[in-house]
């Protein structure tokens, strides 16, 4: 009896095949690698944190002082303590445009990224790749045909203009992937609706949409992400009235020199609204990538 039991637990302790061996020592690798490119992407804006929280005179020595004194004073000036400017109009207007703009690209995106996958049009591919190739044309091309456009039409210095423009260059790359989350929708899921009764925009609002919801989530990550850090048409048509987020931060450099901590603490504070939207998507964001979008 006892050299029953133990011969199956000699047979367990017994050498480890080679390939299971050589399996573990990747899965190793690639855990480890995972680990170092996490590190060296998060060490940037780890640094940049902590940059922010020290004085100008501690955030300017070379080599840097790591153990230099903490204080808020970097937070206290980009929020208008020292008698500057107000960041929170900047903030709002970037606000605005990102979120109606990208409200406006799932609106359109969403019926036809619907008629590119389940009800595909004649030629479908080719509207796809026409979606695709507007975004081949370098940004700085349109710039002064949009520029004239806005000043003969007097939409200069209007946030109005910015949800526009935000909305038409994120519109390709939503059809894309809601084209692509939409293809993995049952067809027979549809085609029960339809017996029921179901019209059109009663499917897509109440079988569709639920359905698609993390591929819609990360598509209005991706655009609300675009839109809030885009700068070049912000820097051009807007000025005092429709200033953004990223045209007020470039207003920290000025020819008296740069202040790093106070460059770093507006960095971070404007890319907190970024930060905190990726962190509440992020189970919706990988579930929508997953779906379909990035394969």
């Amino acid at each position: 009896m006892t050299a029953t039991l133990t011969a199956p637990a000699k047979a367990r302790t017994g050498p480890v095949p080679a390939p299971v061996r050589r399996a573990r020592r990747r899965n190793a690798a690639l855990g480890l690698l995972a680990w170092i490119s996490g590190i060296l992407f998060f060490l940037p804006v780890a640094w940049m944190a902590l940059t922010s929280l020290h004085s100008e005179p501690d955030a300017a020595t070379n080599p840097p002082s790591l153990g230099a004194p903490l204080t808020l004073d970097g937070y206290r000036e980009f929020f208008g303590a020292g008698g500057g400017n107000s960041p929170w109009p900047p903030l709002i207007n970037s606000m605005t445009a990102s979120v109606v703009s990208t409200l406006l690209v799932l609106l359109l995106a969403f019926p036809a990224a619907y008629a590119l996958s389940i009800r595909p049009v004649r030629k479908w591919r080719d509207v796809l790749f026409f979606f695709l190739s507007t975004k081949m044309l370098p940004v700085v091309a349109g710039l002064l045909p949009i520029y004239l456009f806005a000043k003969n039409t007097g939409m200069l210095d209007n946030i109005w203009l910015l949800v526009i423009l935000y909305t038409s260059m994120n519109l390709p790359i939503a059809v894309w992937m809601m084209q692509s989350f939409l293809a993995e929708v049952p067809i027979s899921v549809i085609e029960a609706a339809q017996i029921d009764g179901a019209r059109l925009p009663t499917i897509l609002a109440r079988v569709i949409a639920p359905i698609t919801g993390p591929g819609m989530a990360a598509t209005a990550l991706i655009c609300f992400i675009f839109s809030w850090n885009e700068m070049l048409f912000a820097q051009v048509l807007t000025g005092v009235v429709a200033q953004t987020a990223p045209v007020f931060l470039t207003g920290f450099i000025t020819s008296q020199g740069l202040f790093l901590a106070k460059v770093c603490a507006a960095s971070l504070a404007i890319s907190l609204p970024v930060l905190a939207a990726g962190f509440a998507a992020q189970d919706k964001l990988v579930q929508g990538l997953s779906l379909g979008a990035v394969k």
